[in-house]
């Protein structure tokens, strides 16, 4: 452990903050199904066999999109935060904070609403991107 700054903690916590939010955001997946009779294995209603389906399925996208972003999001945390813990770690909990408004939003049942405060998040990737390009950098310059 001694090649990681002390510092380092902070990704770690903010990485098991974005996994809670993800359970979170999967729980709210499970009552959707409940409350709009969308059953298992079906991943998505029919708007020809459930008249829910489009609320439904808002909750089902912003879950699965935050899904679908967490592997990037979990790389640029790890190695970006090597070089820059506490950047790395303010930018994941930006991200991380970005990614519930972005659910929430779209959860409304108007996909518009998940850009009103998650389209930030996009900026934190970058940001966490430049951290891991540094990283890149000074590894290969040594």
């Amino acid at each position: 452990m001694e090649f990681l700054a002390k510092e380092y903690g902070y990704v770690a916590l903010v990485v098991v903050a974005y996994c809670f939010l993800s359970i979170w955001m999967g729980i709210q997946v499970g009552m959707a199904r409940k409350k709009y009779k969308v059953y298992y294995p079906t991943l998505y209603a029919l708007e020809s066999e459930n008249k829910d389906a489009k609320l439904f399925n808002c909750v089902q996208r912003g879950h699965q999109n935050s899904l679908e972003m967490m592997p990037m999001f979990f790389v640029l945390m790890i190695l970006g935060g090597m070089a820059h813990p506490c950047i790395s770690a303010a930018l994941g909990l930006f991200y991380t904070v970005t990614r519930y408004f972005y659910f929430t939003g779209y959860s409304t049942g108007d996909p518009q609403k998940r850009l009103t405060i998650g389209k930030y998040g996009f900026l934190a990737l970058l940001g966490l991107k430049i951290c891991t390009i540094s990283l890149a950098i000074n590894l290969l310059r040594q």
